[in-house]
């Protein structure tokens, strides 16, 4: 089973921007009471999409420059890329079945 990748400043060129499949980039903090909602979602998901996908997290007190340039002003907040663009965002906790319908579109599933 797959576990969400730890995607920092360091890494998020290669994980991210330069993937060759849809990724979903879950922004969060450790002091976030949604965060701690959504994290087990995004956790299951990255098990289940496993090669379709690549699903990370981004600690936004850690990398603030990536939070900066995407304009992350509110957390948690989940992002789609496709082809190292956004293609999607959610803002908030919302249901495990809003975040994999949104992946299975970028997936063009």
């Amino acid at each position: 089973m797959a576990n969400a990748l730890e995607i920092n400043e360091s890494n998020f060129e290669e994980l991210v921007l330069k993937s060759d499949k849809p990724v979903l980039v879950d922004f969060w903090a450790a002091w976030c009471g949604p965060c701690r909602m959504v994290g087990p979602v995004v956790e299951e998901i990255a098990g289940e999409y496993g090669d379709n996908a690549v699903v990370g997290k981004v600690d936004v007190d850690a990398n603030q420059d990536i939070s900066i340039k995407y304009g992350i002003r509110s957390i948690p907040a989940l992002l789609y890329f496709k082809n190292g663009e956004v293609v999607d965002s959610v803002i908030g906790a919302v249901p495990k079945n809003v975040l994999t319908g949104k992946l299975d579109e970028a997936i063009g599933a």
